[in-house]
């Protein structure tokens, strides 16, 4: 357990010092909660550790505030379905051990759905 504790203070120390307002962590249950921000202070990314991966839910915004993507991660792999957002787009993608399984877009009037 100490060493897990160890790894995910490491990591999160290294994605933090690259940012320039300090990034959040919290213990919630046996999960560290962290958030990131951007440079003006608006949350860039938001989600949970376990054992030193990413796990849970994850959501990521832009400067402004939009949500961009949002998504799960199952002990450091990308599962499930993950959407992501554009101007113009919504994009939803489904995982399967960390690779893409399909792809469907909507665009302001249309649905594309790649296999």
């Amino acid at each position: 357990m100490k060493t897990m504790f160890v790894w995910s203070a490491l990591l999160m120390f290294a994605v933090g010092f690259s940012q320039g307002i300090a990034p959040k962590h919290e213990v919630v249950d046996n999960l560290v909660k962290s958030t990131y921000y951007h440079d003006n202070g608006q949350i860039a990314q938001q989600g949970y550790y376990k054992n030193g991966k990413v796990h849970g839910q994850w959501v990521s915004y832009d400067a402004a505030g939009n949500k961009v993507a949002m998504g799960t991660y199952n002990e450091g792999e990308k599962t499930g379905k993950w959407f992501f957002w554009n101007q113009n787009s919504l994009s939803e993608v489904d995982y399967s051990a960390s690779r893409v399984a399909k792809v469907k877009s909507w665009k302001q009037d249309a649905v594309v759905v790649r296999n």
